[in-house]
Formats: structure tokens, sequence, C-alpha cells
């Protein structure tokens, strides 16, 4: 009898090893993916009896010690085999795989102490670890937030990871620590405009960006019209932005994916911490459900600048009311070794209203229930499976009493997801999943009141069913090649009931066809692989190079540059055909200065299809057949990426720059020529600096300089039965003033200390008390540039003749922030 126990870790092992052979083999020939699989599965069943050295897995996980937080991308390595290792997974999960023998661990992760230990692997074993948070244990200095050389080692590219630490002492608007704005003073990164938590990613619009909390999607993540987002950093454990390169497990944007896990609260004692500033304030409670087997957050926040509206002279102020609100919730409980869940939500709601005139209000809710599960007596399989759900909406009403009228949108999700992790041996680790989701779009829902005397109808609601399968490998060859490779399957269909439109090539109505329940109306299918690579030329410096094809099937319909809270979502459909783009880059990665010094070099080109515009004069709100105004062309963005990074030491701070071109192509504009995206900007810098005076005082300092929007502006005028109208040429032939900003920021850190008789040598010490608090003052603008938000053009009463009118929003903005932690 044949003995099979390992035949699926040697067809998995045997199939990340000769994909490349056999693509060699038929290198030349245009064969379908289906004959490639086949012939890797005939050489794979005839080498199942090959003999395998015996090994054995070493599995655990990695926490805070302080708080029992998981340790998400901590990283493990083995002394004794120089390029083995693993990483921790977002549930703070490893799996190493080791030919029997003695082994020296290390191990490491940001912001903790690095530590090691010793095993003799004759078995199986799992092995949990509780790291120290920095500066807890005496006589440990020069503690790295990540592996020293984690940049020039990884096979990810196009990757940034940010710390909580970089949000915190980077000064920005109203003095509001704020992920979003942080993530635009990267390299490939840009602001979507003054004050605005939007943002654009290597070419693309806003709406091509994956913005995830726990998994579950956020369609408007700003608060206050883009002045704030909507995530409150006080509840957030990791944040990671991949720029275009995403791996195969993540689908349905062109641009970008950020990837953001809230944290899940402390498992060792009840913590709370806050924060006061001068427009809105914020709490956050943690405590164990059970000490170390399950925990729970609580953090909220709201902003009071209605509160200001009351010492108004005018009484249509006092009524009105003007503040956002939001609320982040999480708990976790350990149910076994091998088994886990969780549940987290958000809930955020913006409110504007002037007196009994207008109100407008906008929010999200998601919600997410996971359940991990470790498989098989090696543990070298790890599942996730999530239940996730989205909704954002909106609402906008005029009028009082009987003479209402409001409007609304609204886009909902509801998400079934399973993800595995599969830690074949020491050299690879494969992924692999599932998902479907129902998407339910209301792009118009209208309510009138009883004194209004006419009627119109909602625009109907229109439903999909978008689905995606995924496998990748992560493979090292060597000690000095490491390859990611990867393919998704989508699936995208549109379902009825609903009537779908045929236009013809003026946008006009040409036919109606009327679907039923679940009815198939129109499919679309997309095979997206992901590859990307790691060469080491030596130990301080490597070369990178990756391709990614996206897809992207659901659409924002807007007229502004960034998304808004009144832009409604449409999915691919029948006359709307998915958006298509494929990117490579290729990077140059370096270290100096014993890794003190990071620098990095990458060029990109991104080919998109199906890129969507408007007809000149386009109507896109409160139209039910707006997919008669959309046109349909080409686009390409093409960049250069240079960073330098310093990471450790009394001074930190990076300086990036970015040098790009955004450009479109439709048969209808620009008489089928190529012309700048809204989006496009030719240069992008932006110059980050934190210093560190001691313990209790840090100074730091952004400057910003972008070249300004692609616009439309009137070329000329003229006058019909007295009307001056406006001529318009080139689309977005003009720029917008460049755009530049100083900020400012400091931090007292105040710290109080009491003597304890340390246990070991019995001689008194000093160790901080358990009360934390600190001053944040900053200032935004501080040479007062007067950067322009907007442009428009008007007559002059004296002179008659056309100007142009700069709105600015902001000049010097001071703010200050008393943040408590216990």
């Amino acid at each position: 009898m044949i003995d099979c126990s390992n035949c699926f870790d040697v067809f998995l092992t045997r199939f990340a090893n000769i994909i490349d052979r056999t693509a060699l083999i038929k290198a030349g020939n245009k064969i379908e993916m289906k004959h490639l699989a086949l012939t890797a599965l005939l050489i794979l069943i005839g080498g199942f009896s090959n003999a395998q050295d015996q090994k054995y897995t070493l599995s655990g996980t990695l926490k805070d010690g302080s708080s029992g937080e998981d340790l998400i991308g901590a990283r493990l390595s083995v002394v004794e085999m120089p390029g083995t290792g693993a990483i921790t997974n977002a549930f703070g999960f490893y799996s190493l795989t080791l030919p029997e023998g003695s082994y020296t661990i290390q191990y490491k992760s940001l912001g903790f102490e690095e530590g090691s230990f010793k095993i003799d692997l004759t078995t199986d074993m799992t092995k949990n670890i509780e790291l120290e948070p920095a500066g807890k244990v005496l006589g440990k200095v020069d503690v790295t937030a990540k592996k020293a050389d984690e940049n020039i080692t990884s096979a990810e590219m196009g990757v940034d990871k940010l710390s909580m630490s970089d949000i915190e002492n980077i000064p920005v608007l109203f003095g509001e620590k704020d992920p979003l704005k942080t993530i635009q003073l990267l390299p490939g990164v840009k602001s979507a405009g003054e004050g605005n938590a939007g943002f654009f990613v290597r070419g693309g619009s806003a709406d091509q960006n994956l913005i995830l909390l726990d998994g579950a999607p956020v369609y408007n993540a700003s608060h206050l019209l883009g002045f704030f987002s909507v995530f409150n950093s006080d509840a957030l454990k990791d944040i990671k932005l991949y720029k275009g390169g995403a791996p195969a497990e993540f689908g349905g944007r062109l641009a970008s994916v950020l990837d953001i896990h809230m944290k899940e609260g402390n498992q060792k004692r009840f913590a709370a911490s806050g924060g006061i500033g001068l427009i809105s304030s914020k709490l956050t409670l943690e405590a164990p459900i059970v000490k170390d087997k399950g925990s729970f957050i609580v953090s909220g926040r709201r902003t009071y600048a209605d509160l200001f509206l009351k010492l108004s002279n005018r009484p249509e102020a006092q009524e009105s009311i003007l503040y956002f609100y939001d609320l982040n919730a999480k708990a976790n409980y350990r149910l076994g070794e091998r088994d886990r869940i969780f549940i987290s939500g958000y809930f955020g709601r913006d409110k504007f209203g002037f007196a009994d005139q207008f109100g407008f209000d906008w929010g999200n809710a998601t919600g997410t229930l996971r359940w991990n599960h470790i498989y098989g007596e090696k543990k070298k399989l790890f599942g996730n499976t999530s239940v996730i759900f989205s909704n954002y909406n909106y609402k906008i009403k005029f009028g009082a009493g009987d003479q209402t009228f409001e409007i609304g949108s609204e886009i909902q999700d509801i998400n079934v997801k399973e993800d595995f992790t599969y830690y074949l041996n020491e050299n690879n680790t494969m992924s692999f999943g599932a998902n479907v989701i129902h998407h339910t779009f209301k792009p118009g829902e209208i309510e009138t009141g009883s004194g209004i005397d006419f009627v119109l109808n909602d625009i109907q609601e229109r439903y999909s069913i978008e689905s995606a399968a995924y496998i990748s490998n992560e493979q090292k060859i060597g000690k000095r090649l490491t390859l990611i490779y990867g393919v998704r399957a989508s699936n995208f269909t549109q379902i009825g009931p609903g009537d779908v439109y045929t236009f013809d090539a003026d946008g006009d109505i040409t036919d109606t066809t009327t679907f039923g329940n679940w009815d198939v109306a129109q499919t679309y299918w997309g095979l997206s692989p992901r590859f990307s690579s790691n060469f080491m030329l030596d130990e301080k410096s490597s070369i990178k190079a990756g391709y990614a094809r996206t897809y992207q099937f659901l659409h924002l319909i807007s007229n502004s540059t960034a998304s808004t809270p009144t832009d409604v979502w449409l999915p691919s459909s029948v006359n709307i055909k998915p958006q298509i783009s494929d990117q490579v880059s290729v990077g140059y990665f370096r270290n100096f200065l014993d890794n003190q010094l990071e620098m990095s070099v990458e060029v990109y080109y991104r080919d998109m299809q199906n890129v969507i515009d408007y007809r000149d004069g386009a109507e896109v709100t409160l139209n039910p057949t707006v997919e008669g105004e959309l046109l349909f062309g080409v686009g390409r963005a093409y960049g250069a990426e240079f960073l330098l990074k310093k990471r450790r030491g009394k001074f930190t701070g990076w300086v990036s720059y970015t040098l790009a071109r955004t450009e479109k192509k439709f048969e209808q504009i620009n008489n089928n020529n190529w012309y700048p995206a809204r989006q496009d900007r030719t240069h992008d810098i932006s110059i980050v600096g934190v210093y560190n005076l001691n313990e209790q005082l840090t100074f730091s300092a952004s400057w910003v300089y972008y070249t300004g929007n692609a616009v439309t502006f009137p070329s000329g005028k003229y006058e019909v039965d007295g009307e001056t109208i406006f001529y318009y040429t080139e689309r977005n032939g003009y720029r917008m003033p460049d755009y530049h900003r100083l900020d400012l920021g400091c931090t007292f850190n105040h710290k109080t200390y009491k003597e304890i008789k340390d246990p070991d040598t019995g001689e008194m010490k000093q160790v901080p008390k358990k009360w934390l608090s600190s001053w944040n003052f900053s200032i935004y603008n501080a040479y007062a540039r007067e950067n322009a938000f907007s442009i428009s053009f008007q007559e002059n009463e004296t002179t008659g003749q056309t100007e142009a009118v700069q709105l600015a929003l902001f000049k010097i903005i001071p703010s200050i922030t008393y943040n408590f932690k216990f």
C-alpha cells in the first residue's frame, strides 16, 4: 500500500516548483490555462513516490505582551538558515516547516523588543510569543519598526505600510490625526485637494481606490465634505496601501487597495484613551472579556462645530446644525487553540442643516463577522471565513412643513468570503479563496411633502452579483530570488428586476428591455494574473519587477474631481463595461548607513480600457438614463517615484517626489486626441521631518508642493440675446495654480514616575505611572499661502470685463489637542 499522507504537500510543492519549467517548455505557444494545469498535474502525479526529508512544523501566534493584541507582519527568522522565516498574517498567526534539527528563531515587530528562542524540532510544535513594547525592557535600545532590510528583501512592490506613530507625529488640518492625510505624503499618492481626505494613486481617480475596514468596503471615506476622514486613528492597528500591485486576494478596483485593520481590544486589563481638540473630541475604551481569551474595544468621536453656531447673532445660524460622529466597535473571543471569532463594526454620520430650509446627512455603516480556524495536525492551513455588510447612503432635504422635497441615494453590499493560507514549506506559502457579493444600488429615492403639486418617481433600483476565486504562491528560489505569482478569476452579473435601455451614438434611447427577479441581463468575466519578483543584488540592494491586471465593475458617477457625498455608484451593465487596467512596474531599492537610510526608485506604466468620461453638458444628477450621458475610451498613466527615508535616530522623516502623467482618449472628446485627466499632476513633492528632542518633546514639519489640477476653462465668450455664453475648446487644457503649503507641529508628552523595588536586585527604581498625557500644537499652512480651491469667471460690474475669481479656503489655522491614556 502506498502511504499518501503527504501527497497534498508534495502536490503543492511540485506545482509551485514546475510552473516556471512548464511555461518555458510551452513558450511561444498559445495555450489555454486548463492545458497548462493538466500538464502540471500529470507531471506531479508521476512524482508522488519520491522520498521526502522528514520535516516538522513550528506554528503559533505573536502578540503584544502588554495588551494581548495580535501582531500583524511580525517576522520570524531562522538563524541557521539565512533567508528562511515566516511573517505573521492579519491575525498574528505564523507557520514554519523545517527539517528535523536544532534551531535559533529570532522574532521582531513594529515598536517591540526583538528576541529569540532555541528549539529542538523533532515533532510538530506550537510556540506562542508575547513581545514587550519598546522601552519597557531596560537596557535595550535601537528598536526598529520592522526588519531593518525588509524594504529590499520583500518581494512586495508598490506597497506602503503606516505605523500609528507616523500618523501621530505629522501635523494636519485642525490637529486631527488622520491616516488618509498621511498616505497623501507618500510617493505615487496625491491629495484630491485642499484639506481633502480623498486621494489619487498612480493616476487613478478617487473611485478606483478600494478602501477596506476589517474587510468591509467604505464607499465614502470623508467627513465634513472631505476635511476629515472617517477613520479614527485611536481605533486602528494596521494600515497597508497597495499601489496597483495588490495580491490576488484583492480585486474590484483599478488603482489601489487600502487595507485597514481595527484594534481588537486589551486582553490584559481595562484601558482608556482619548483626546480633546478645538472642534472634536474622542474616547476609546477597551478591556478583556475573559483575560487572555477575549476582549473588546469601543471608540467614539464627535465634532462640536455646531456649538459655535449658537454664538452667532443670526437666528438662522443659531438654528443650524453642523457635526459628524463615528463609532468603532470590535470584540473577539478564542474558542480554543484552533478557533477564534471576531465581530466588528463602524457607524458614522454627517449632519448639516441650515435653519429649517435645508438639511443634508450622509454616512457609512459596516459590519464584519469572522471565524478563524487552523486545520490539520501540522497546523499548516489557516482559514478565515467572513460575512461582511456595508452600506453608504445620503439624503438631502429642501423646504419646511408640507413644502418639502427630499432626495437620496444608497449602495449596500452583503459579502460572503473564504480565505485560506497554506504554509507549504519553508520556501512556499500559498493563498487561495473565493467570495460572493450581492450589490444593491438605489441611484435616486425621491419624497415630496403634501404641499408639492408635482410628482417625481424614484430612479429604479439595480442589482448585481460579483464573485471571484483566486490562488497565489510566494516562492523563494535560493538566497537571492523571491517570486509572488497568482491569478484571480472574476465574474460580474447584472440581474433583475429592472429595465435596461439601449442607446444610440448620441445617447438617445432606442430600445427598452424589462427583466424580472433574478433574470440575467449581462455577465462579464475577467482573469487577472498577478506577478511580482525580487532579486537581491547584494545585502544592501535589490531589483523588483511586477505586473498586475485588475478589473473594476463598480463606477462612481460624479462631476467632481474627488469623491463627494452626493456621488452615485452604478454597476457595470449592458451599457457600462468593466474598466480594465494592466500595470507593469520596475524598481531599484537600496539601503545606506547600516539600514538607517532607505532609497527607492520605482517606474510604472498603466494601460486602461473602458475609462469613463461625460458628454459635454452631461446631466448626471437624478437622471434615470444617466448611462446615455457617459462616454467610454482608453487611458494611460506612467511615472517615476523617488523616496529617501531616514528611519532611525533623533531625526527621522522622508522626502518623496513623483513625476507622472495621466491621460485619456475618447473619440467624442478633444478630436480623439489624448488630453490630461483631471487628476493629472506632473510634479508632486512631499518633505516630512520629525525631531525627537527628548522623551517629552517632539517637533514635526511637512511641506508639500504639486502641479495644479487639469481643468477646463472657457477660451472665449460670445453674446446671444443679451446673454453671455462662454466658449470652451480643449478638454482639461488649462491648469489650476500650483499648490504648496507648510505645516508645523509640536507634541509635549507628560510622564509622571513612581518608585518601586526591583524584585531581582532589591534596589529602588523609577517607572512611568499608568496615566500618560500629551499636548499637541500644530499650525496648518504656516506661511499663509492662498491656494486656489476653485476659480470661477464673472463680469466685473465696473469695467464689464470678464475676470477670474479665485476662492481660497484656508490661511493659517492653529490648533491644540489634549490627549490622554491610562
